[in-house]
């Protein structure tokens, strides 16, 4: 085992709350660092989900998913704007099918006031006129203007990344074997190395509930929901506008339909409960989501489905967020069972986190250095000629295209191997730049940027992986 390294806080778990805890951190003077067990961030339920900003109608008055999710709506624009992150506030509806429907509409209206979320009920004409592709069934909406989309896993990487620009260290393939209270502090150990923090905070997702026990904290659980999707292609993105769900039951909320803030239209998800972090589709789940979402629209375009996929996402026993201090080990913060609304409450979590809980516990002095801004990992496509030009004339490797599908350039794939964090395989440089996303869905430019990766990283193309592991592409050479 190497030395020890000493923080004052160590974040378990590179998701897009443990991401963005770690950047709330570096605006103070802290040493941090954050370990993930995967061989890259964002790999588990932020890397697959819905991408939608919630308004905040929804979450039950008083509970800390209320709370949050109102605060985390009105961060969000900011956030994604300092971090480049894509963001739209393209407003929600939640449609009825039935006058029964509509009298839960007026009582999700009655929670969004309470929660100070503005709503409106809806009829026929005008959520037609909103949304022309909406069902001929449908009865009313509830709208909500403040529901938005972002980008779940280029906020997430771009949070850690901006987190070690202001220098925080990342610790990848670090699975967390043991927590050992110390002297003024705890040691987080894997099999290979060992990080020291004054404070830790449990942000480990579907692993919360055991990162947990290993502390002694066993008065809460976690679960798990795996959830399937499928998408459409970008020649479809217009077909709606806005998020689609359907009235909640006691089930939960349901399919939805909603666009993505790179012109795609998204169907999902199920729900169906796991006991791991199995992530496979199924015909049974893929033609529920099909089901759904042709009640939900007229005539959905399924013929432009380019892919489908499945998220596991966590829960905890009190269907409530749980973030708290340990009852058991001084130092220790629990911040788990962050389902749904957490992308959308993520910046106030990792606001609330850092002032009050960390706070608490640490003096936090202003970091002055601090720069909370970061350009965007897949930019060319939107510049203008012009813009494009003058980048080409300093770096030529922008001028070569390698995924034809999204126009993703050889010199974003490179930036995406350097930047931080930096990426090590296919799937990494995918979700960075954006590259084997769209109607091929890597089938031209994957060999391409397995080459770069082999290139750039000096490593033989044969150990080039698509997701880490044991997810070699090539075995060998046979000239």
């Amino acid at each position: 085992m190497v030395k020890n390294e000493l923080f004052d806080v160590i974040v378990i778990g590179g998701g897009v709350v443990g991401g963005l805890i770690a950047r709330e951190l570096t605006k103070y003077r802290l040493k941090v660092c954050l370990v993930e067990k995967e061989s890259d961030v964002c790999m588990g339920a932020s890397k697959a989900n819905s991408g939608i900003v919630h308004a905040g109608y929804d979450a039950l008055p008083g509970t800390l998913k209320a709370k949050f999710n109102v605060e985390g709506n009105k961060l969000m624009e900011k956030t994604a704007g300092d971090l480049g992150v894509k963001f739209r506030r393209n407003g929600s509806l939640v449609v009825a099918f039935s006058e029964d429907e509509i009298k839960v509409l007026e009582k999700l209206k009655e929670r969004g006031e309470k929660n100070g979320v503005e709503t409106e009920i809806i009829g026929q004409e005008k959520l037609r006129a909103l949304e022309p592709n909406v069902s001929s069934d449908a009865l009313a909406a509830l709208f909500a203007p403040s529901g938005g989309i972002v980008c779940p896993y280029e906020l997430t990487i771009a949070a850690i990344g901006n987190a070690m620009d202001n220098g925080a260290s990342l610790e990848t393939d670090f699975c967390v074997s043991s927590i050992e209270k110390i002297t003024d502090g705890i040691a987080v150990k894997s099999e290979k190395k060992a990080v020291f923090g004054k404070v830790v905070i449990n942000c480990a997702g579907l692993g919360g509930g055991a990162i947990a026990a290993l502390a002694g904290d066993d008065y809460f659980r976690i679960g798990a929901r795996k959830g399937e999707y499928v998408l459409l292609d970008r020649e479809s993105g217009n077909f709606i506008s806005r998020t689609l769900f359907f009235t909640p039951t006691e089930k939960g909320k349901g399919i939805l339909a909603t666009p993505t803030v790179d012109g795609n239209i998204l169907f999902g998800p199920t729900a169906e409960p796991q006991e791991s972090g199995d992530v496979s589709t199924s015909a049974a789940g893929l033609s529920h989501v099909l089901e759904r979402a042709a009640k939900m629209c007229n005539k959905p375009p399924f013929s432009n489905i380019i892919t489908s996929f499945a998220g596991v996402r966590a829960y905890s026993d009190r269907h409530d967020f749980i973030i708290e201090k340990s009852r058991n080990t001084e130092g220790l913060i629990h911040c788990v069972g962050i389902e749904s609304p957490g992308l959308t409450a993520s910046p106030a979590i990792a606001k609330y986190v850092a002032e009050e809980l960390v706070g608490s516990i640490i003096l936090l002095e202003k970091n002055e250095s601090f720069c909370g801004t970061r350009a965007p990992d897949n930019f060319f496509s939107s510049l203008s000629a012009e813009e494009k030009n003058e980048i080409i004339k300093k770096d030529p490797s922008f001028g070569k295209i390698v995924c034809r599908c999204e126009q993703v350039t050889e010199g974003e794939i490179i930036r995406a191997l350097r930047v931080n964090p930096p990426a090590k395989d296919i799937d990494g440089v995918k979700r960075r730049t954006r590259s084997g996303m769209g109607r091929c869905q890597g089938g031209f430019c994957q060999p391409q940027v397995a080459e770069i990766i082999s290139r750039e990283l000096g490593v033989p193309l044969t150990s080039v992986t698509k997701c880490g592991g044991k997810s070699e592409l090539l075995t060998g050479r046979t000239k």
